[in-house]
């Protein structure tokens, strides 16, 4: 049973937001607003959704992509952030795991997940 101020705040905060449905497993593109100054421009991330926590206005998910180097890029991001302008789905994975943390440890072939085929 919820304040009912909170659910009028948590209601606001997620206002009209589209929000694509996406599971851990998912290949995804992620727009950042990023502001530099008095300047603003969109950034995109593009990686592998590793889990999905939280529920409502607190839900948050990870995402994981291979940078320079090999070096592996972590980032977890609020589902209702401002700053996230767009979540395009990309590729659907076929996964039996809601974490899917083990990738942290794999390089290469053995860090592939394979596409859910329709």
């Amino acid at each position: 049973m919820k304040n009912r101020y909170i659910e009028s705040f948590e209601k606001a905060q997620i206002g009209d937001k589209k929000v694509p449905s996406f599971k851990a497993g998912d290949t995804i593109r992620l727009g950042i607003q990023i502001k530099e100054g008095e300047k603003t421009r969109i950034q995109n991330f593009e990686g592998i959704c590793i889990s999905i926590r939280g529920n409502g206005v607190d839900r948050t998910f990870t995402v994981r992509k291979m940078g320079a180097n090999n070096i592996g890029v972590e980032k977890t991001f609020p589902l209702y952030s401002a700053s996230l302008q767009t979540i395009e789905v990309l590729r659907i994975g076929r996964v039996r795991r809601a974490k899917l943390y083990y990738l942290r440890d794999r390089k290469g072939k053995s860090a592939r997940i394979k596409e859910l085929r329709k």
